[in-house]
Parts: C-alpha cells; structure tokens; sequence
C-alpha cells in the first residue's frame, strides 16, 4: 500500500513513517519543514519519497497524493498559544491547508483519509471523562480550526464517499519532540529544563491534569484508523483513559531523573484548559485498540532519549565555562 503523511517530518509524523516503512508500505511524506526536520527521517530517508512542500498549495497536495491509497493528515499549526497570537495563520494552514488535502484525496480517490484531530475540540467542559458523544465546545482558535477539520471530512465522506476517520490526540509525547519553543508540548519542555538545571515552568498552579499519551500508543490506533472496517465516518480518542496532574508529573519526574526538580509558576494562558481525559472506549470497541505503554513507562522512554539528544547541550556548556575561568 501506498501512504501519503503530511507533516511527516514533524514528532508525530515521523514515528508514523518509520513504522509504515517497517511495515513495508510506500510512503510519501509532504511537509513545508515550518516545524518539522528531515534529521527525524534519517532511519528511512532512502527508502521514502519526501516532498518539501506546503499544504496551502492545492496543486502541491494533488501531486503527493497521486497514486496514493491513504493520507493521514498531520500538518498543522498545533499550538493553542500561537493560535491566540495569530488565529488567521493558524486558520490558513489548519482549515484551509486540511480542505486541499481532503479536495485532493477525493480527486486521487483514495481509499481513506485518516485526520489528526484534537482533544481541544472539548474545550474546558468539566465532565470527565471525555467521550466523543459530548458537544464540541472549543475554547481556543486552535481548537476551532481542529474541530473544523472533523466536520469537513465527515462532509467530504457525505457528499463525495471519501471515506474518513478523525483520531482526537491527547495529549502526545515522546521522542522527538521539539523542546525549545515555547508553544512545545509540556512534558519535553519539563524535560529540557531538568537536564539544563533549569526549573520547569507551569502556567497555572500545576493541579491542571492531562491525559498524556506516548507516541507508541498514538502510531498504533492511527494505522489502525486506517484500516479498521466499521470506522469511516467516525470520530475517536486518542488517549490512555487516564490522567495525571503536572505536580504529580513533578514528583515523578524526580523519581526517574533522580534530581530535586522545583517547578516555576506562572500565570495561567489564555486557552488553556483545566483537566482532559479519554474514554477509549469506542476505540476499543471498533478499532481494537489498546494502549501499550502506560504513562510512567513512556516517561523513562522519553527521558532517556531526551538525555542522549541534549544531555551534550548541558556538557559543553559546563566544559566551555571551566575553559572560560582557566583562561580568565
């Protein structure tokens, strides 16, 4: 079979195509590089076709998915802070980027377009946990445009039969994952602090809870998205069905580094929400799925590879100051 990712480059993406190599699959993967990096296909970048490209260009997106049997959409602008600082570069690329790449899955007729959807799409709704029966109530333009994308590809699976599956991520983390932006996922910003003695930062009084989900677990019902019979035309969660605070991540993240690590606390973001948690149930039901690496697990993972990736930062740095005073 012949896959089409976009954003393939970026933390998800990548982890995605390393596996469908594995797996023996075709691959093209399309990405503009605005946050993704090519050094994140270096296991696979000989045996994949890589496109550097954006998702704003129709005929671009048309190229890439000529030939192709199914797309999995990744490329966006997936940070809710930058969606509130810049909400019509975010709608550009997350709503009318998606509507190319749907426009061009229906033309190429493939088999099924698999969307990365988000669990932003609830918004700050008390109840937990979330199921995908809830009302959509998004509370950022990043969680708006996400939301967008859903209806637009159930709408394509209306009126032009492309058949579509939207996973909503909670929450994902793992290697790879870029820590030096302020719009990173928390856990490998926390990551990067820690092994740069640096204090974590939290916005909020860190009692907020997520429902943080491996990249191990995401790959898994993403390709099983792609292909499970009684899917197209739904919508599910991408989680563990369990969630943990970012004090208690605090705690943790002492145990497994062995360091005294004291977070910073800053006021709360705007767009930010308060606690999420899947219920993976419908995923189980229809997909088969099951999350293989609990929280802790993935964790230790990602902390070791983080240690690998950038524990260098930290040496030269220390090396290049004793230089400074020897020579001062």
């Amino acid at each position: 079979m012949r896959y089409l990712v976009t954003g393939g480059a970026g933390f998800i993406g990548s982890h995605l195509v390393d596996e469908l190599v594995r797996r023996g699959h075709s691959v093209v993967v399309l990405d503009d590089l605005s946050t993704g990096k090519e050094s994140n296909l270096a296991r696979v970048r000989s045996t994949i076709d890589f496109r550097v490209g954006t998702i704003i260009d129709l005929a671009t997106v048309q190229s890439a998915c000529k030939g192709v049997d199914y797309v999995i959409h990744l490329a966006a602008r997936a940070s809710v802070p930058k969606s509130v600082e810049d909400p019509i570069g975010t709608n550009t690329v997350n709503i009318d980027g998606t509507l190319n790449v749907l426009v061009a899955a229906r033309d190429a007729r493939v088999r099924r377009f698999v969307y990365a959807a988000s669990s932003s799409a609830y918004g700050d709704s008390p109840s937990l946990p979330k199921t995908e029966k809830m009302p959509a109530e998004p509370i950022s333009p990043y969680g708006v445009t996400k939301y967008v994308g859903e209806l637009y590809a159930q709408v394509f699976g209306r009126v032009y039969g492309l058949e579509n599956v939207s996973v909503r991520y909670f929450n994902v983390f793992g290697p790879r994952q870029d820590p030096r932006s302020q719009y990173s996922g928390v856990l490998s910003r926390f990551l990067y602090a820690i092994i740069h003695d640096q204090q974590p930062v939290i916005f909020g009084d860190g009692e907020q809870s997520r429902d943080f989900t491996y990249i191990d677990n995401v790959v898994d019902e993403t390709l099983r998205a792609c292909e499970a019979p009684a899917a197209s035309g739904k919508v599910f969660n991408g989680g563990t069905g369990a969630r943990i605070t970012l004090n208690q991540v605090i705690r943790l993240l002492q145990e497994i580094t062995g360091q005294k690590v004291c977070a910073k606390y800053e006021p709360p973001r705007p767009g930010d929400i308060l606690h999420s948690q899947a219920d993976i149930s419908l995923a189980r039901e229809v997909l088969g799925y099951q999350p293989r690496v609990q929280f802790e697990e993935g964790l230790r993972r990602t902390w070791d590879w983080y240690k690998s990736e950038y524990g260098g930062d930290q040496q030269a740095a220390s090396s290049a100051q004793s230089s400074s005073k020897r020579t001062g």
